[in-house]
This record gives C-alpha cells, structure tokens and sequence, in this order.
C-alpha cells in the first residue's frame, strides 16, 4: 500500500512540472492565465514566432484588454442569456461528434482527407482581416436586411479606385473583429473558407454570410500546407464541425464501457426481455445504476425492437456520460469551445458599449469633433462648394450672381426654383467637399488637371465655394470622425477596465513565448 507521504510527494512532482510546462502568464484580479492561452491568441493574430520583446509587450497587453473585456461580458451575465447558451451548445453539439467516434479510424478518414485536399493545392493558410457584423440567433430579419444593405454600401465604396485602399479604415469603422488571423481548411465554416481560398493576395470578396454572421473578407498572405502530423488533430475535430456528425462505430462504444466499467445486470436485462418492463437495474456505468424505469423513458421517444430499444439504450447512455467528460478528459475541446465562447462575448459586448447606436449619434459625434478639431487634417485641400452643369452660359452666369448672394445652406433649395421649377431642368448640380480626385469638374476649374469631357445637354459647368485645407464641419469627414470617436470610446472602456482590475504580468514568463 502506498503511504499517504509519498503519495503528496509524487502529487506536488507532477504539479511542479505542469507549471514548468506551461508557466503563469498574467494573473487578472488573481485568476491566473496561462502562458498557453497567450501563444494561442498570437497565433491567430498571425505573431512569428521569432517576434521581438516590443512586439510581444503590445500584444501582451492587447491579450489582457481582451480578456478584461470578456470578464466583463460575463459579469453583465451575458453569458447566461439564452441566445448566448444557445450558440454555445450549437458549437458545441457541432463540435462533439469529433470526439464520440473511433479516433483511430477518424485518424484514417482525416489522412485520406489531408491527401485529397493537399493534391493539386498548393496553399495551405491564408492570412486574412474581414469587415465581420455579428449576427445573434434571435436577430429581426428587418436588422438583417439593414445590416446587409450597409455591407453592400461599404462593398461598393471599396469597389471604387479611390477607396481600395480604405480596406482597413472600413474594418475599424465596421468590424465586429478587427483582427487578422491565419485560416486553415477545415478550420472555419465552409462558407467563409470557399472565399478566403478563392481569393489571390489583396483581393476581397463581396459579403458573404456564415453561420456567425456577414464578412467582407481580404487576403493578406498564403502559406504552403503545414505537416499532417501538424494538423491531424485539427482536421478530425473539425470535420465533425462542418458535417455536423460522424458515425458512431461500436468499436468505439465498447472502448469506452471497458473505459468506464460497464457492468450488465444480467437479472434486470432478462425480466426487461422476457416481460417488457422492470424496476430492477439494467447495467453500471462507473459506479451508478441505470435501471428500467430510465430505460422505459427512452423507449418512449424511441420506438423499435425491443432488444433494438436496449441496444440503443445502452450506447446512448455511454455516449452521453462520455459527452459529460469532455473538458476534464480533451484539453484541446475545452480550449476550442472556450475560445468560441469568449468570440462570442467580446462581439456582444462590444456591440453593448460600442455599437453603432452609441458611435452614430451626431450629437456625439459634433461635440467630439469640436473638441479634437486639431486632430482632423485632410494631407491636400480640398475644396468645399458646388458643381453646376449648366444648359446656356445665359444659366451659368445667372446662377452665379443669385447663389453668390444666399448662404450655402439654401443654394440646393435656390437652383431648384430658380431653374428647375415647373418640370424645366436647366442645371445639374453637385454639393459638398471635394477632394483631388472626387470630381472631374472640380479638378479642372479648382486643381487645374486635366481631362474632361463636358455634359452634352449641360456643357457650361461652374463652380462656386472655396479651397480650405482644414474641414470646417465633422459632416465633411463623417466616417473619419466616426471612426476616431469609435476608437475614443473603446479606448475609454479599456482605460477604465485597466485602472478597475489587477493586472500582474509575469515578466521572465514573457521571455520565454514561443520560446520553449
């Protein structure tokens, strides 16, 4: 018999070397987070592992803003809500079944699919960053509709030479995730992987949807596929989360009633057979007795046989006790539904303290602008007025003597009586801020360019307002103060979840990231 000194003896070895394996990162108002967890949160944000101390001190801190921001999603008890516990047990019960399957067979099936899916595709991660709008389960389809139309506004804005280039100030403005990570197939949902694989390098595609909601997405990088060995694990358990389930195999089951000491009770199963229905004890599962009364309701739901019902019976129950030990028995399960789950938080939380019904309001947005107007500068001027396209130069010269004499605000209103009254339209005409390059019109008569063509039924065009190299209002630069108000509030937020918390970061810990 082993002494009960020894016994803490070899317990306290086994401990000691679990924290030299993966040592105490950051403790978090003393809950401790393991060194783990941050090499996995660099690793989606596409972190080489040779990163210098600089960048890892940034994306340490960004780690604790994160998970600050998901303790507080679940101090709100965001995740006691039902639309939360139902999108966390739909990825879980999609997640399960890689794991309630014969592993050695699944790790065949998974081979044969590295093979097929290796041949002839050369690429085997795409770096990407997506306009991402969360959508919850019990979203209205009106709010849907709404949601679709905006990302079909910003995928036109993109579509345009002028804005290619604005793919990352729309993720900021936009996005529920404003992240870039590394997507392997089989990784994400079928939806999202067929776009971001079909995608060269700085291309993007138009929204799409997934299970989680609508993305724009844009390629960064591509790498060659990784080793099977590296990604077996992966390809298993997520084949069960894109086909929703894999045969159970008895193979498996009678594994698993070795695993967990099944023991049939052999009196019960004979009355159960001989006359339909009994009291007794059917079989043991680790030590608790299932008996007839429990089997007779799942026959109810279950008609068949009823040597057919008892088989079923059996392997149903093994299946849910093992269902029951997942996180304690597969690290590799709990992380996966644990990162789900806080994905799931932080969208919903941001959404709380940052939605678009907070960063929208222009009440807000005029008072920000007033007080960072030293902040917003346009790199060239601009020029702030109208364009008319005028059909006599008669016209032209009319609409310039009456419009010089209103206040911009009313010049809209003026053409329109004045010229285009009575089902007569004399003029077309634009208003607004114009940069180099917004208008053809203004580039010639404002910035002196060349190239265009004038208007065949309106071929004297003016212009009337003036250059400015500063925007007078926060409308002329709406999406940039929005974006920059959106950033004010988040960074607000974080500050004050930083000054509320303890942080304590494990410096010599911090040395040794994807270093070990």
């Amino acid at each position: 018999m082993v002494k009960p000194t020894l016994i803490f003896v070899l317990w306290g070895f086994v401990l000691a070397a679990s924290a030299q394996n993966d040592p105490v990162l950051v403790r978090i108002d003393g809950k401790e987070v393991f060194r783990s967890e941050f090499e996995r949160f660099c690793d989606k944000k596409g972190v080489d592992a040779g990163a210098g101390r600089k960048v890892l001190n940034e994306y340490v801190e960004s780690f604790v803003n994160f998970k600050l921001k998901v303790a507080a999603a679940k101090a709100a008890g965001l995740d006691t809500t039902t639309v939360f516990l139902k999108e966390r047990e739909r990825y879980r019960n999609r997640l399960v079944w890689a794991y309630l399957a014969d592993m050695e067979a699944a790790g065949k099936e998974a081979h044969d699919f590295y093979d097929k899916q290796t041949s002839g595709h050369p690429v085997g991660q795409v770096l990407v960053r997506h306009i991402f709008k969360y959508l919850p389960q019990n979203i209205s389809g009106h709010a849907i509709r709404e949601v679709e139309h905006k990302m079909d506004s910003v995928f036109r804005q993109l579509e345009t030479a002028e804005a290619a280039m604005d793919f990352d100030a729309c993720v900021n403005l936009f996005s529920d995730d404003k992240s870039s990570f590394w997507v392997s197939r089989k990784q994400m949902p079928i939806e999202f992987e067929d776009v971001a694989f079909g995608l060269k390098v700085g291309e993007f595609s138009p929204p799409f949807f997934t299970p989680q909601g609508i993305h724009i997405v844009k390629v960064l990088e591509r790498k060659e596929h990784p080793s099977f060995d590296e990604v077996k694990d992966e390809i298993i358990h997520c084949q069960a989360f894109r086909h929703g389930g894999k045969k159970i195999t008895r193979t498996f089951v009678e594994k698993l009633k070795k695993e967990y000491r099944y023991t049939p009770d052999k009196a019960g199963m004979d009355e159960l057979l001989s006359t339909g229905g009994t009291r007794r004890a059917l079989f043991a599962l680790d030590g608790k007795s299932y008996t007839g009364e429990d089997f007779s309701i799942f026959a109810a739901a279950h008609p068949a046989g009823l040597r057919k019902q008892l088989e079923e019976f059996v392997m149903k129950t093994v299946l849910d006790y093992e269902n029951s030990r997942l996180e304690q028995k597969h690290p590799k399960f709990r992380v996966l539904l644990q990162e789900c789950c806080d994905s799931i938080l932080l969208a919903e939380i941001m959404h709380r303290e940052i939605g678009e019904e907070k960063v929208r309001n222009e009440a807000e947005l005029k008072g920000y602008f007033e007080i960072h107007r030293s902040d917003f500068h346009w790199e060239e001027p601009h020029y702030k007025g109208m364009v008319l396209h005028c059909a006599t130069k008669r016209v032209a010269k009319q609409a310039r003597r009456i419009l010089k004499k209103l206040p911009e605000s009313e010049w809209k209103n003026a053409v329109r009586l004045a010229f285009n009254a009575e089902g007569k339209q004399r003029i077309q005409a634009e208003q607004g801020t114009f940069a180099p390059g917004d208008n053809e019109y203004v580039d010639l008569l404002v910035f002196r360019k060349k190239g265009t063509t004038p208007i065949l039924s309106y071929p004297f065009t003016i212009v009337l307002g003036k250059k400015q190299k500063n925007p007078d209002s926060w409308e002329e630069i709406r999406e940039a103060v929005v974006i920059a108000y959106r950033n004010h509030l988040e960074a607000h937020w974080t500050a004050k979840l930083r000054s509320a918390a303890k942080v304590e970061i494990e410096q010599e810990v911090l040395k040794t990231v994807n270093n070990h």
